[in-house]
Protein backbone atom coordinates (compact mmCIF):
# COMPACT_ATOMS: atom_id res chain seq x y z
CA UNK A 1 0.00 0.00 0.00
CA UNK A 2 1.23 3.48 -0.92
CA UNK A 3 0.77 6.32 1.55
CA UNK A 4 2.49 9.25 -0.18
CA UNK A 5 1.90 8.45 -3.82
CA UNK A 6 -1.51 9.07 -5.39
CA UNK A 7 -2.69 8.49 -8.95
CA UNK A 8 -0.02 10.84 -10.30
CA UNK A 9 2.91 11.02 -7.90
CA UNK A 10 3.12 12.85 -4.59
CA UNK A 11 1.12 16.06 -4.36
CA UNK A 12 0.03 18.63 -1.78
CA UNK A 13 0.38 22.16 -0.45
CA UNK A 14 4.01 23.26 -0.82
CA UNK A 15 5.96 23.53 2.47
CA UNK A 16 3.35 21.37 4.23
CA UNK A 17 3.77 17.60 4.59
CA UNK A 18 4.28 15.76 2.31
CA UNK A 19 5.50 18.55 0.02
CA UNK A 20 8.39 19.64 2.24
CA UNK A 21 12.11 19.81 1.60
CA UNK A 22 12.69 17.05 4.20
CA UNK A 23 10.38 14.67 2.36
CA UNK A 24 11.83 15.68 -1.01
CA UNK A 25 15.38 14.97 0.18
CA UNK A 26 14.42 11.57 1.56
CA UNK A 27 12.50 10.80 -1.60
CA UNK A 28 15.56 11.74 -3.66
CA UNK A 29 17.70 9.36 -1.61
CA UNK A 30 15.22 6.50 -2.00
CA UNK A 31 14.82 7.05 -5.75
CA UNK A 32 18.60 7.16 -6.18
CA UNK A 33 19.00 3.94 -4.21
CA UNK A 34 16.41 2.11 -6.30
CA UNK A 35 17.80 3.19 -9.66
CA UNK A 36 21.52 3.65 -9.10
CA UNK A 37 22.53 0.07 -9.95
CA UNK A 38 20.51 -0.23 -13.15
CA UNK A 39 23.54 0.25 -15.45
CA UNK A 40 27.28 -0.40 -15.36
CA UNK A 41 28.35 3.25 -15.21
CA UNK A 42 28.01 6.20 -12.90
CA UNK A 43 24.25 6.57 -12.40
CA UNK A 44 22.38 9.78 -13.18
CA UNK A 45 18.86 11.06 -12.64
CA UNK A 46 17.20 13.86 -14.57
CA UNK A 47 15.13 16.57 -12.82
CA UNK A 48 12.67 18.92 -14.53
CA UNK A 49 10.05 21.27 -13.13
CA UNK A 50 7.22 23.64 -13.99
CA UNK A 51 7.10 27.38 -13.20
CA UNK A 52 5.87 27.34 -9.57
CA UNK A 53 7.71 29.41 -6.99
CA UNK A 54 8.13 26.37 -4.72
CA UNK A 55 9.92 24.38 -7.45
CA UNK A 56 13.22 26.04 -6.53
CA UNK A 57 13.33 24.71 -2.98
CA UNK A 58 12.07 21.24 -3.91
CA UNK A 59 14.51 20.97 -6.82
CA UNK A 60 17.46 21.70 -4.55
CA UNK A 61 16.24 19.27 -1.89
CA UNK A 62 15.73 16.46 -4.39
CA UNK A 63 19.12 17.09 -6.00
CA UNK A 64 20.80 17.04 -2.60
CA UNK A 65 19.17 13.75 -1.67
CA UNK A 66 20.09 12.14 -4.99
CA UNK A 67 23.69 13.36 -4.87
CA UNK A 68 24.06 12.13 -1.28
CA UNK A 69 23.53 8.60 -2.58
CA UNK A 70 26.33 8.86 -5.11
CA UNK A 71 24.11 9.58 -8.12
CA UNK A 72 24.60 12.50 -10.52
CA UNK A 73 21.77 14.92 -11.27
CA UNK A 74 20.94 16.42 -14.66
CA UNK A 75 19.00 19.69 -14.13
CA UNK A 76 16.66 20.48 -17.03
CA UNK A 77 14.83 23.52 -15.62
CA UNK A 78 11.24 24.43 -16.58
CA UNK A 79 10.05 21.84 -19.09
CA UNK A 80 6.80 19.93 -19.71
CA UNK A 81 6.29 16.60 -17.96
CA UNK A 82 6.34 14.63 -21.25
CA UNK A 83 9.66 16.28 -22.11
CA UNK A 84 11.16 14.72 -18.99
CA UNK A 85 9.81 11.32 -20.03
CA UNK A 86 11.33 11.73 -23.50
CA UNK A 87 14.67 13.11 -22.28
CA UNK A 88 15.05 10.46 -19.58
CA UNK A 89 15.01 7.75 -22.24
CA UNK A 90 16.85 9.77 -24.89
CA UNK A 91 19.71 10.76 -22.58
CA UNK A 92 19.96 7.24 -21.12
CA UNK A 93 19.29 8.51 -17.61
CA UNK A 94 18.46 5.96 -14.92
CA UNK A 95 15.29 7.81 -13.89
CA UNK A 96 13.47 11.10 -14.37
CA UNK A 97 11.81 13.36 -11.80
CA UNK A 98 9.23 16.08 -12.49
CA UNK A 99 8.41 18.73 -9.89
CA UNK A 100 4.89 19.84 -10.73
CA UNK A 101 1.32 19.80 -9.45
CA UNK A 102 0.02 19.78 -13.04
CA UNK A 103 -3.31 21.67 -13.21
CA UNK A 104 -3.41 22.57 -9.48
CA UNK A 105 -3.02 26.20 -8.29
CA UNK A 106 0.48 27.60 -7.74
CA UNK A 107 0.59 27.05 -3.96
CA UNK A 108 0.45 23.26 -4.51
CA UNK A 109 3.27 21.17 -5.85
CA UNK A 110 4.06 17.56 -6.62
CA UNK A 111 6.71 15.06 -7.61
CA UNK A 112 6.31 12.53 -10.44
CA UNK A 113 8.75 9.79 -11.35
CA UNK A 114 9.75 8.08 -14.60
CA UNK A 115 11.91 5.02 -15.06
CA UNK A 116 14.76 4.84 -17.59
CA UNK A 117 12.38 3.77 -20.38
CA UNK A 118 10.30 6.95 -19.97
CA UNK A 119 7.29 5.27 -18.36
CA UNK A 120 5.76 6.21 -15.02
CA UNK A 121 6.56 3.85 -12.19
CA UNK A 122 4.18 0.99 -11.36
CA UNK A 123 2.50 0.97 -7.96
CA UNK A 124 4.81 -1.64 -6.46
CA UNK A 125 7.95 0.38 -7.25
CA UNK A 126 6.42 3.50 -5.67
CA UNK A 127 5.55 1.40 -2.63
CA UNK A 128 9.17 0.21 -2.44
CA UNK A 129 10.42 3.82 -2.60
CA UNK A 130 8.09 4.79 0.25
CA UNK A 131 9.35 1.85 2.29
CA UNK A 132 12.96 2.92 1.79
CA UNK A 133 12.20 6.50 2.82
CA UNK A 134 11.35 5.25 6.31
CA UNK A 135 14.25 2.82 6.47
CA UNK A 136 17.46 3.61 8.42
CA UNK A 137 19.36 1.38 5.97
CA UNK A 138 19.68 4.28 3.51
CA UNK A 139 22.00 6.08 5.92
CA UNK A 140 24.43 3.17 5.71
CA UNK A 141 24.48 3.35 1.91
CA UNK A 142 25.54 7.01 1.67
CA UNK A 143 29.02 7.33 0.10
CA UNK A 144 31.79 9.73 1.08
CA UNK A 145 34.70 11.36 -0.71
CA UNK A 146 34.67 10.91 -4.47
CA UNK A 147 31.57 8.75 -4.24
CA UNK A 148 29.24 11.72 -3.72
CA UNK A 149 27.20 12.74 -6.78
CA UNK A 150 27.38 15.94 -8.83
CA UNK A 151 24.69 18.17 -10.38
CA UNK A 152 24.88 19.42 -13.98
CA UNK A 153 22.62 21.81 -15.85
CA UNK A 154 21.62 20.69 -19.36
CA UNK A 155 21.33 23.79 -21.53
CA UNK A 156 20.13 22.25 -24.81
CA UNK A 157 17.24 20.19 -23.43
CA UNK A 158 14.57 22.52 -24.83
CA UNK A 159 15.98 22.27 -28.35
CA UNK A 160 16.12 18.48 -28.18
CA UNK A 161 12.47 18.29 -27.22
CA UNK A 162 11.35 20.79 -29.86
CA UNK A 163 13.09 18.77 -32.58
CA UNK A 164 11.48 15.57 -31.30
CA UNK A 165 7.99 17.12 -31.37
CA UNK A 166 8.38 18.46 -34.90
CA UNK A 167 9.49 15.02 -36.09
CA UNK A 168 6.15 13.56 -34.92
CA UNK A 169 4.35 15.79 -37.43
CA UNK A 170 4.21 14.41 -41.01
CA UNK A 171 7.14 15.70 -43.04
CA UNK A 172 4.97 16.36 -46.10
CA UNK A 173 2.65 18.67 -44.14
CA UNK A 174 3.03 22.15 -42.67
CA UNK A 175 0.90 24.59 -40.72
CA UNK A 176 1.38 27.44 -43.19
CA UNK A 177 -1.55 29.84 -43.19
CA UNK A 178 -3.19 28.28 -40.13
CA UNK A 179 -4.17 30.71 -37.38
CA UNK A 180 -3.86 29.26 -33.88
CA UNK A 181 -4.55 30.76 -30.46
CA UNK A 182 -2.21 29.07 -27.97
CA UNK A 183 -2.63 29.24 -24.17
CA UNK A 184 0.36 27.89 -22.23
CA UNK A 185 -1.18 28.42 -18.74
CA UNK A 186 1.91 30.39 -17.62
CA UNK A 187 3.40 26.96 -17.13
CA UNK A 188 6.13 24.65 -18.31
CA UNK A 189 5.29 24.91 -22.04
CA UNK A 190 5.59 28.70 -22.25
CA UNK A 191 8.73 28.59 -24.40
CA UNK A 192 8.53 25.18 -26.05
CA UNK A 193 4.96 25.22 -27.40
CA UNK A 194 5.10 28.57 -29.28
CA UNK A 195 8.37 27.54 -30.90
CA UNK A 196 6.97 24.22 -32.15
CA UNK A 197 3.85 25.62 -33.79
CA UNK A 198 5.60 28.70 -35.22
CA UNK A 199 8.48 26.69 -36.66
CA UNK A 200 5.93 24.46 -38.43
CA UNK A 201 4.48 27.58 -40.06
CA UNK A 202 1.44 28.52 -37.99
CA UNK A 203 0.39 32.09 -37.22
CA UNK A 204 0.30 31.88 -33.41
CA UNK A 205 -1.45 34.23 -30.98
CA UNK A 206 0.12 33.50 -27.60
CA UNK A 207 -1.56 33.58 -24.19
CA UNK A 208 -0.23 32.51 -20.78
CA UNK A 209 3.47 32.87 -21.61
CA UNK A 210 4.53 35.19 -18.78
CA UNK A 211 5.02 32.98 -15.71
CA UNK A 212 5.63 34.81 -12.45
CA UNK A 213 5.90 31.79 -10.19
CA UNK A 214 2.45 32.46 -8.78
CA UNK A 215 0.19 32.67 -11.86
CA UNK A 216 0.42 29.12 -13.25
CA UNK A 217 -3.08 27.85 -14.21
CA UNK A 218 -4.60 31.11 -12.90
CA UNK A 219 -7.76 31.57 -15.00
CA UNK A 220 -5.91 30.27 -18.04
CA UNK A 221 -4.86 27.06 -19.72
CA UNK A 222 -6.76 23.79 -20.14
CA UNK A 223 -8.93 24.29 -17.04
CA UNK A 224 -9.97 27.83 -17.97
CA UNK A 225 -10.32 28.03 -21.77
CA UNK A 226 -12.68 31.04 -21.75
CA UNK A 227 -10.06 33.65 -22.71
CA UNK A 228 -8.84 31.42 -25.49
CA UNK A 229 -12.39 30.96 -26.76
CA UNK A 230 -12.92 34.72 -26.84
CA UNK A 231 -9.67 35.27 -28.70
CA UNK A 232 -10.48 32.58 -31.29
CA UNK A 233 -13.86 34.14 -32.01
CA UNK A 234 -12.47 37.69 -32.11
CA UNK A 235 -9.49 36.87 -34.33
CA UNK A 236 -11.12 34.38 -36.69
CA UNK A 237 -8.56 31.73 -35.78
CA UNK A 238 -8.82 28.18 -37.11
CA UNK A 239 -8.54 26.70 -33.63
CA UNK A 240 -7.37 27.27 -30.08
CA UNK A 241 -5.01 25.06 -28.07
CA UNK A 242 -4.92 25.21 -24.27
CA UNK A 243 -2.30 23.30 -22.29
CA UNK A 244 -2.19 22.76 -18.54
CA UNK A 245 0.60 23.80 -16.17
CA UNK A 246 2.93 20.90 -16.89
CA UNK A 247 1.90 20.33 -20.51
CA UNK A 248 0.71 16.74 -20.29
CA UNK A 249 -2.89 17.55 -21.22
CA UNK A 250 -4.62 19.62 -23.88
CA UNK A 251 -8.08 21.03 -24.53
CA UNK A 252 -8.85 22.63 -27.89
CA UNK A 253 -11.59 24.84 -29.28
CA UNK A 254 -12.85 24.82 -32.85
CA UNK A 255 -13.05 27.79 -35.22
CA UNK A 256 -16.42 28.73 -33.70
CA UNK A 257 -14.99 28.83 -30.19
CA UNK A 258 -16.62 25.58 -29.01
CA UNK A 259 -14.63 23.38 -26.62
CA UNK A 260 -13.41 20.05 -28.00
CA UNK A 261 -12.41 17.86 -25.05
CA UNK A 262 -10.22 14.78 -24.82
CA UNK A 263 -13.04 12.38 -25.70
CA UNK A 264 -13.77 14.21 -28.96
CA UNK A 265 -10.07 14.39 -29.83
CA UNK A 266 -9.82 10.63 -29.29
CA UNK A 267 -12.85 10.05 -31.52
CA UNK A 268 -11.43 12.26 -34.30
CA UNK A 269 -7.97 10.70 -34.23
CA UNK A 270 -9.29 7.14 -33.82
CA UNK A 271 -11.50 7.51 -36.91
CA UNK A 272 -8.55 8.66 -39.00
CA UNK A 273 -6.32 5.91 -37.58
CA UNK A 274 -8.92 3.20 -38.24
CA UNK A 275 -9.46 4.38 -41.80
CA UNK A 276 -5.71 4.32 -42.43
CA UNK A 277 -5.08 1.08 -40.48
CA UNK A 278 -2.91 2.78 -37.87
CA UNK A 279 -4.97 1.90 -34.77
CA UNK A 280 -3.79 -1.35 -33.23
CA UNK A 281 -6.66 -3.83 -32.86
CA UNK A 282 -9.04 -0.94 -33.68
CA UNK A 283 -9.02 -0.26 -29.94
CA UNK A 284 -8.87 2.92 -27.87
CA UNK A 285 -8.06 2.78 -24.15
CA UNK A 286 -9.75 5.34 -21.90
CA UNK A 287 -10.82 5.64 -18.27
CA UNK A 288 -14.19 5.17 -16.62
CA UNK A 289 -14.65 8.96 -16.86
CA UNK A 290 -14.89 9.01 -20.66
CA UNK A 291 -18.33 9.75 -22.06
CA UNK A 292 -20.60 6.99 -23.33
CA UNK A 293 -20.74 8.93 -26.59
CA UNK A 294 -17.11 7.99 -27.27
CA UNK A 295 -17.92 4.32 -26.85
CA UNK A 296 -20.84 4.57 -29.28
CA UNK A 297 -18.83 6.57 -31.82
CA UNK A 298 -16.07 3.97 -31.82
CA UNK A 299 -18.57 1.15 -32.28
CA UNK A 300 -20.11 2.98 -35.25
CA UNK A 301 -16.70 3.27 -36.93
CA UNK A 302 -15.78 -0.39 -36.32
CA UNK A 303 -13.67 0.15 -33.22
CA UNK A 304 -14.03 -0.48 -29.53
CA UNK A 305 -13.30 1.20 -26.21
CA UNK A 306 -11.54 -0.43 -23.25
CA UNK A 307 -11.87 1.36 -19.90
CA UNK A 308 -9.42 1.57 -16.99
CA UNK A 309 -9.53 3.24 -13.61
CA UNK A 310 -8.82 6.97 -13.50
CA UNK A 311 -5.23 8.04 -14.15
CA UNK A 312 -3.25 8.22 -17.38
CA UNK A 313 -0.69 5.82 -15.92
CA UNK A 314 -3.37 3.10 -15.82
CA UNK A 315 -4.31 3.85 -19.42
CA UNK A 316 -0.64 3.41 -20.36
CA UNK A 317 -0.35 0.16 -18.38
CA UNK A 318 -3.32 -1.33 -20.25
CA UNK A 319 -1.88 -0.16 -23.58
CA UNK A 320 1.50 -1.74 -22.87
CA UNK A 321 0.00 -4.99 -21.65
CA UNK A 322 -2.06 -5.61 -24.80
CA UNK A 323 -0.12 -3.71 -27.44
CA UNK A 324 -2.61 -0.88 -28.00
CA UNK A 325 -1.16 2.33 -29.39
CA UNK A 326 -3.72 5.05 -28.60
CA UNK A 327 -5.63 6.08 -25.49
CA UNK A 328 -6.31 8.88 -23.07
CA UNK A 329 -8.63 10.71 -20.75
CA UNK A 330 -11.56 13.06 -21.20
CA UNK A 331 -9.49 15.70 -19.36
CA UNK A 332 -7.04 15.85 -22.26
CA UNK A 333 -4.29 13.37 -21.32
CA UNK A 334 -3.75 11.73 -24.72
CA UNK A 335 -1.17 9.02 -25.27
CA UNK A 336 0.08 8.32 -28.79
CA UNK A 337 2.28 5.34 -27.95
CA UNK A 338 3.84 5.24 -31.41
CA UNK A 339 5.58 8.50 -30.45
CA UNK A 340 5.90 8.82 -26.67
CA UNK A 341 5.37 6.98 -23.39
CA UNK A 342 3.03 9.37 -21.61
CA UNK A 343 0.40 12.08 -22.16
CA UNK A 344 1.75 15.02 -24.16
CA UNK A 345 -0.46 18.03 -24.86
CA UNK A 346 1.69 19.55 -27.61
CA UNK A 347 2.19 16.22 -29.38
CA UNK A 348 -1.55 15.47 -29.18
CA UNK A 349 -2.38 18.86 -30.70
CA UNK A 350 0.05 18.14 -33.53
CA UNK A 351 -1.62 14.79 -34.27
CA UNK A 352 -5.02 16.49 -34.34
CA UNK A 353 -3.65 19.19 -36.64
CA UNK A 354 -2.27 16.54 -38.98
CA UNK A 355 -5.79 15.07 -39.31
CA UNK A 356 -7.19 18.54 -40.04
CA UNK A 357 -4.53 19.15 -42.69
CA UNK A 358 -4.91 15.71 -44.29
CA UNK A 359 -8.71 15.88 -44.48
CA UNK A 360 -8.91 19.63 -45.22
CA UNK A 361 -11.90 19.79 -42.88
CA UNK A 362 -12.49 22.34 -40.10
CA UNK A 363 -12.32 21.14 -36.52
CA UNK A 364 -16.03 21.73 -35.90
CA UNK A 365 -16.89 19.32 -38.70
CA UNK A 366 -14.43 16.69 -37.52
CA UNK A 367 -15.77 16.91 -33.94
CA UNK A 368 -19.27 15.96 -35.10
CA UNK A 369 -18.10 12.34 -35.32
CA UNK A 370 -19.11 12.01 -31.65
CA UNK A 371 -22.31 13.01 -29.88
CA UNK A 372 -21.84 13.68 -26.17
CA UNK A 373 -24.25 12.05 -23.74
CA UNK A 374 -25.46 14.37 -20.95
CA UNK A 375 -22.99 14.10 -18.05
CA UNK A 376 -22.73 15.86 -14.71
CA UNK A 377 -19.76 15.82 -12.36
CA UNK A 378 -19.72 17.05 -8.76
CA UNK A 379 -16.63 17.32 -6.57
CA UNK A 380 -17.49 17.06 -2.87
CA UNK A 381 -14.61 18.47 -0.83
CA UNK A 382 -14.18 16.86 2.60
CA UNK A 383 -12.47 18.20 5.70
CA UNK A 384 -10.96 14.73 6.27
CA UNK A 385 -10.26 12.26 3.49
CA UNK A 386 -12.75 9.38 3.46
CA UNK A 387 -13.27 6.52 1.03
CA UNK A 388 -16.70 6.29 -0.66
CA UNK A 389 -17.12 2.70 0.50
CA UNK A 390 -16.88 3.90 4.12
CA UNK A 391 -19.92 6.19 3.76
CA UNK A 392 -23.00 4.37 5.13
CA UNK A 393 -25.65 3.55 2.54
CA UNK A 394 -23.91 5.30 -0.36
CA UNK A 395 -23.48 2.25 -2.56
CA UNK A 396 -26.96 0.95 -1.76
CA UNK A 397 -28.29 4.28 -3.03
CA UNK A 398 -26.08 4.02 -6.10
CA UNK A 399 -27.36 0.52 -6.85
CA UNK A 400 -31.00 1.65 -6.64
CA UNK A 401 -30.36 4.51 -9.08
CA UNK A 402 -28.53 2.17 -11.48
CA UNK A 403 -31.62 -0.06 -11.57
CA UNK A 404 -33.68 3.02 -12.36
CA UNK A 405 -31.37 3.92 -15.27
CA UNK A 406 -31.74 0.36 -16.62
CA UNK A 407 -28.66 0.45 -18.82
CA UNK A 408 -29.27 3.92 -20.26
CA UNK A 409 -26.64 5.59 -18.08
CA UNK A 410 -23.73 5.23 -15.67
CA UNK A 411 -22.92 6.31 -12.11
CA UNK A 412 -19.32 6.61 -10.95
CA UNK A 413 -18.23 7.49 -7.40
CA UNK A 414 -14.55 7.67 -6.56
CA UNK A 415 -12.01 9.39 -4.35
CA UNK A 416 -9.59 11.85 -5.88
CA UNK A 417 -6.07 10.50 -5.97
CA UNK A 418 -4.55 13.90 -5.20
CA UNK A 419 -6.88 15.73 -2.76
CA UNK A 420 -9.60 15.07 -0.11
CA UNK A 421 -12.43 15.06 -2.64
CA UNK A 422 -15.11 12.55 -3.61
CA UNK A 423 -16.11 12.79 -7.25
CA UNK A 424 -19.66 11.92 -8.33
CA UNK A 425 -20.26 11.45 -12.05
CA UNK A 426 -23.65 10.57 -13.54
CA UNK A 427 -24.22 10.10 -17.26
CA UNK A 428 -27.19 9.11 -19.38
CA UNK A 429 -29.73 9.95 -22.04
CA UNK A 430 -32.04 12.05 -19.84
CA UNK A 431 -30.33 15.24 -18.63
CA UNK A 432 -32.93 16.06 -15.96
CA UNK A 433 -32.84 12.55 -14.53
CA UNK A 434 -29.05 12.39 -14.23
CA UNK A 435 -28.92 15.84 -12.59
CA UNK A 436 -31.49 14.71 -10.02
CA UNK A 437 -29.55 11.51 -9.32
CA UNK A 438 -26.25 13.36 -8.98
CA UNK A 439 -27.68 15.86 -6.51
CA UNK A 440 -29.18 13.04 -4.44
CA UNK A 441 -25.79 11.28 -4.29
CA UNK A 442 -24.02 14.51 -3.31
CA UNK A 443 -26.62 15.23 -0.65
CA UNK A 444 -26.12 11.78 0.84
CA UNK A 445 -22.34 12.32 1.03
CA UNK A 446 -22.76 15.75 2.64
CA UNK A 447 -25.19 14.27 5.16
CA UNK A 448 -22.70 11.62 6.31
CA UNK A 449 -19.39 13.51 6.01
CA UNK A 450 -17.86 16.79 7.12
CA UNK A 451 -17.52 18.91 4.00
CA UNK A 452 -15.90 22.24 3.21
Amino acid sequence: MRKLFGTDGVRGLANVHPMTTDVAMNLGRAVAYVFRNSRNRRPRILIGKDTRLSCYMLENALAAGICSMGVDVLLIGPMPTPAIAFLTESMRADAGVVISASHNPFQDNGIKLFSSDGFKLPDHVEARIEELMDSPSLQKEMPTGEGVGKAYRIDDARGRYIVFLKHTFPKDLALDGLKIVLDCANGATYKVAPAVFEELGADVTKLGIQPSGTNINEECGALYPEKMQEKVRASGADMGIALDGDGDRVIVVDEKGNVVDGDHIMAICAKYMIENRHLNYNTVVATVMSNMGLEKALEDMGGRLIRTKVGDRYVVEAMREKGYNFGGEQSGHLIFMDHITTGDGILAALQLLSVMQRTRRPLSELASVMETFPQVLYNVRLTVKKAPEDIPGLFDLKESFEKELAGTGRILIRSSGTEPVIRVMVEGEDAEKIESIAQAMVGHIEQHCQTK
